[in-house]
């Protein structure tokens, strides 16, 4: 995984899900934005960004890419998404939501075949807090520290680095996952990547109603993780049946237990594995003090 100012980055689109402030923050933030694709506007500049028709054409300008930022058309993600791994990118993050499911099935079956790790769709993207912001995360939140966020939501990650940046506990690197159906990189796969990162010492987690990601995460904390982690649940007061639109379309399978993919089943997991969780995000400070020291 390259996190640092000098990984190569490119937009794919420029769909609703991106604005020209979030490309102006991100270049403001150093991250080495060095080219856009657009079908139809080779040879133009969009938001100071040369555009190029394909990918192979800003690898052929630029040498090896390392990150590309997908913001298309949902049922435009799988195509360039395969002609980024076609091109050998292995960092693709997706901004865009509501990307069909089976679409994603055959998009990971591809990147797992050429190693490459699949943010979102629906997702925030990656900031490394004083070194790189892939996405549309909102830097102001964020100072260098030690605490390594992984998320599900998008606008509770950054309420939850506030309230860490607020009380002294920097970050280290924070992700979200992204909240559609099915999504590429895991809860499992980013504790993995905190735990073995030198620069983390703490991790957060945050969930929030739908499906069973939570709860295989606090399996795998007890079985794999040794850092402290502390996890915050959104949703505790979400009526039982109802789930969360972007998550949910999963969370209701037959043969599954009443209490599927709600948020107290959640919370029930992580009390079991030991993982303190905290009622709301401004109390994640005190538990990650407790925890550390």
């Amino acid at each position: 995984m390259n996190l640092t100012p000098d990984s190569k980055v490119i937009i794919q689109g420029f769909h609703e899900f991106i604005s020209e402030n979030h490309i102006a923050q991100m270049k403001a933030y150093g991250t080495n934005l060095v080219a856009g694709v657009q079908p139809g506007y080779g040879g133009q500049e969009l938001y100071h960004l040369p555009v190029f028709d394909l990918v192979e054409e800003v690898v052929g300008q630029f040498g090896s890419i390392d990150t590309t930022i997908i913001c298309v058309h949902p049922y435009q993600v799988l195509d360039a998404a395969l002609e980024a791994i076609a091109s050998h990118i292995r960092q693709i993050i997706i901004i865009s939501a509501g990307v069909p499911p089976l679409d994603m099935v055959e998009l990971l079956r591809k990147a797992e075949a050429g190693e490459t790790l699949v943010v979102g769709p629906n997702s925030p993207g990656i900031i490394v807090p004083g070194k790189i912001l892939l996405g549309t995360q909102p830097s102001e939140f964020y100072t260098p520290g030690v605490v390594g966020i992984v998320s599900r939501s998008s606008t509770l990650t950054y309420e939850v680095a506030r309230e860490l940046t607020q009380a002294g506990w920097g970050q280290s690197i924070s992700v979200s996952i992204g909240s559609d159906a099915i999504v590429g990189s895991s809860f499992l796969q980013w504790l993995q990547i905190l735990d073995e990162d030198e620069t983390t010492e703490a991790i957060v987690l945050v969930g929030q109603p739908g499906g069973g990601s939570e709860e295989a995460a606090a399996r795998y904390i007890t079985e794999a993780i040794d850092k402290p982690v502390i996890a915050y649940i959104a949703g505790r007061q979400a009526p039982p049946g109802k789930t969360w639109r972007q998550t949910g379309t999963l969370a209701t399978v037959v043969g599954r237990p009443p209490n599927f993919g709600t948020a107290q089943s959640k919370i029930t997991a992580f009390e079991a594995a030991e993982v303190p969780v905290a009622e709301r995000p401004s109390l994640i400070p005190q538990l990650l003090k407790k925890a550390i020291h």
